[in-house]
């Protein structure tokens, strides 16, 4: 269990060092490509700030993720896994109800599966 927790806990946060490429470095390039339909293609430019500092965001909760790797107590590394996949569950689920549904299938679902691991290893 505590390897699948690991493993899944890493997925998520690599998805959201994604996330901080995505928004922070390519906006005008890679969003268009990722958020066609979503947003006119007009939009990328005049929204580029705004993206970059969503994709800040996912970056603290990437770094959060990957800081839980290198706690040794074991108490406190739950606890840190439990605030951070918890953030990233409310961010998910935020975004789909304001946003996108689709954001609670990308963001929030991989993030309550790694919580329900995180759970089941301790």
């Amino acid at each position: 269990m505590k390897t699948i927790a690991h493993i899944l806990t890493g997925l998520v946060a690599l998805e959201h060092l994604y996330i901080l490429w995505l928004e922070m470095f390519a906006w005008e390039t890679q969003g268009k490509k990722t958020f066609k339909g979503s947003l006119p293609d007009n939009m990328f430019t005049p929204t580029k700030g705004l993206a970059a500092n969503q994709g800040l965001y996912n970056g603290f909760l990437a770094a959060g993720l990957i800081w839980s790797f290198f706690i040794a107590d074991v108490n406190w590394l739950f606890n840190i896994r439990l605030f951070f996949l918890g953030c990233v569950i409310v961010a998910g689920i935020y975004g789909a109800a304001s946003a996108s549904r689709k954001i609670f299938f990308v963001q929030a679902l991989p993030a309550i599966i790694a919580l329900i691991f995180v759970l089941l290893a301790k």
